[in-house]
């Protein structure tokens, strides 16, 4: 966890080909098998350095798979407040958004779905607030049929 805050923290000075480098090294070193605490945690950051929504897709897809494989008891171990409940409602927005940019209606639609399924169980502080307000805002952009990136989605502006 240490070394995936490190090359975050170098990912905020803007040398992104740089930071896409080093975390490519680390998810080779943690492995598709290796902890699914650290997966989680890393493939979220690839993906918010492509503009490329299909780019970003395979990493979505891999933190939504190392979320489906954590538990509770691995999370608390590293953090005590951490529940696997409050990962996938984030984990389905950020799908539903590429898939929504990809013009893939249908997959947008259900992954949307899951994410208003799983967004009661999002803390009541900010962070629980942001997710919700991205989950009405690409809802409302599926059912405008809308593919243009939102300005408020993270990652590099084109």
């Amino acid at each position: 966890m240490e070394a995936i805050g490190q090359a975050v923290a170098e990912g905020l000075t803007g040398d992104t080909a740089s930071v896409r480098r080093r975390l490519l090294e680390l998810w080779s070193a943690i492995g598709v098998s290796g902890d699914p605490l650290h997966r989680y945690s890393l493939a979220h950051y690839p993906a918010d350095l492509y503009e490329d929504p299909a780019q970003a897709l395979t990493w979505y897809v891999w933190a939504l798979d190392a979320a489906d494989a954590a538990t509770d008891h691995r999370l608390q171990e590293h953090h005590a407040g951490l529940h696997i409940a409050g990962f996938s409602p984030s984990s389905h927005l950020s799908l539903a958004d590429d898939y929504r940019r990809l013009g893939s209606f249908e997959a947008a639609t259900e992954h949307i779905d899951a994410a208003k399924e799983h967004a009661p169980e999002l803390p009541r502080n900010p962070y629980g607030y942001l997710v919700r307000g991205a989950i009405q805002e690409v809802a409302e952009a599926i059912d405008r049929r809308d593919r243009t990136r939102r300005t408020s989605a993270p990652g590099p502006v084109a």
